[in-house]
């Protein structure tokens, strides 16, 4: 059986994701919204530069309320008293929190994480920048509202599956089939001239984020090698090529065999393109040898190849679990971050060798913040808003932005459990990335229709 395996994924995989692969087919049923799309694109200017959006989407949950701390005396008691068993010691105080030398205009001092000197690094030199919390909102709202129940909030806010999908589509308030990085696709992949594979690559598996209404997500596993039909003998792989060329009287079955078809054709010029960047210009860059070290080091390949694949744009998505900590945490949760912390510095010196430090940006996304409080398994529950971070050479970093939480339980920012209630909306995070990333202003509203209810649509962590 192993012999008959496709790179790990079985036939039957292969002919599922290479329908994720492959791009260049109209969606079924779509053609007034392509027609929008295309006519979109092609307003766009022709850049002369490249850039690429890289997610890191930490599913679970990410207990952001030990990422970053405040770290002044009174400030740091009321999150002590909040966190309880949960709470890490403050900085100086022996494997305690690492000061930041942060930017602020709140009056209070923060840290991060112990298990993040790399990330500490970044900030520091002025390469990564803080966004407090942040989460999933149909509209501003208060906690007077919110216990009033005055204004919308997110359907089913605590799941996991749905918040999810919020933060993916950036459309909270109705059902999307389309992500917000696979919209901004849909109106810049004309800037990828006549490359057949996707701007938008995934190496955390099939994701909302990065399906759009033209272009649809080119999976490649995390050690770098996409579905292929490498496994097959010569003869049986002519024989799916055959079937694959036969007439298709059903109009799915011929979409299909074309979508099939240029998944092979897609996966050939990516294996090719990587070996040909790799011989180049290899990148000597070290990267942990973890599930995430690996993602970052496959995007960093695929940018290097960026040339050989003919792409101006490119988003990425890298995946990780565990952050659904309910019990453990302390230790769950220094080891995942310690595996954040490490990848995402290796990211950044790998773009620092090829030259784009500049031109790639690194952001977190997470289902949700945790509760402030402790449960009694020395774990946190679902919270609600939290904190993420932006890295890159266009970041204006060194700073934390949005409104830090008052972290008291039934505070003036707890819903009542100590979950914080947003002070910045998904679609502004999103917005002042996909800004950066090429989307005009006339087009913001495409990819994020409820941006209008809010009001910074450009939240100012970029150099645009």
């Amino acid at each position: 059986m192993k012999q008959r395996q496709i790179d790990d994924v079985t036939r039957r995989d292969f002919l599922r994701q290479s329908a994720c692969a492959a791009v260049g087919t109209t969606a079924l049923a779509s053609t007034v919204w392509d027609l929008r799309m295309v006519n979109a694109a092609l307003a766009q200017s022709t850049p002369t530069d490249y850039k690429a959006l890289v997610c890191i989407f930490m599913f679970g949950g990410n207990d952001s309320n030990n990422l970053i701390v405040p770290t002044d005396t009174a400030t740091y008691n009321t999150y002590k008293t909040a966190r309880a068993s949960l709470a890490l010691p403050n900085v100086g105080d022996g494997e305690g929190l690492l000061p930041l030398s942060a930017v602020v205009s709140d009056g209070h001092t923060y840290g991060i994480h112990p298990a993040c000197p790399e990330l500490q690094m970044l900030f520091d030199s002025g390469k990564l920048a803080v966004l407090s919390n942040v989460g999933t909102l149909i509209a501003p709202i208060t906690r007077e509202q919110y216990l009033a129940k005055s204004v919308a909030v997110p359907p089913q806010l605590f799941s996991h599956e749905n918040q999810q999908v919020q933060w993916q589509t950036s459309i909270p308030d109705q059902r999307s089939h389309t992500g917000w990085g696979g919209r901004c696709a849909d109106l810049l992949s004309v800037l990828n001239g006549s490359s057949t594979v996707s701007m938008s690559i995934s190496i955390g598996g099939l994701n909302t984020f990065e399906i759009g209404e033209k272009v649809d997500q080119f999976n490649i596993s995390a050690s770098g090698k996409p579905p292929s039909l490498t496994g097959l003998t010569p003869p049986r792989k002519q024989v799916v090529k055959d079937i694959l060329g036969l007439p298709m009287g059903n109009l799915y079955a011929k979409e299909f065999a074309q979508v099939t078809s240029n998944g092979i054709t897609n996966n050939a010029i990516v294996r090719e393109s990587l070996a040909a960047a790799d011989a180049a210009n290899p990148i000597n860059t070290p990267f942990p040898a973890s599930h995430l070290g690996n993602q970052c080091k496959t995007i960093s390949r695929l940018i290097n190849a960026r040339n050989e694949l003919g792409h101006k744009r490119q988003i990425f998505f890298a995946a990780v679990t565990g952050y659904d900590t309910h019990d453990d945490q302390p230790a769950k949760h220094s080891n995942l971050l310690s595996e954040l912390s490490k990848s995402m510095k290796s990211l950044y010196d790998a773009t620092m060798q090829m030259g784009v430090e500049s031109s790639v940006t690194t952001f977190t996304a997470s289902d949700f913040g945790r509760t402030g409080a402790s449960n009694n398994k020395i774990g946190s529950d679902h919270g609600w808003g939290g904190h993420q971070l932006i890295c890159g050479g266009a970041v204006s970093g060194k700073k934390l932005y949005g409104k830090y939480p008052t972290l008291a339980v039934a505070g003036p920012d707890d819903t009542d459990l100590g979950r914080w209630i947003p002070s910045t909306s998904v679609d502004e995070y999103a917005a002042t990335l996909a800004k950066w990333f090429g989307v005009s202003n006339r087009d913001m509203s495409t990819v994020f229709p409820n941006l209008k209810r809010f009001a910074q649509p450009d939240l100012g962590f970029m150099n645009v």
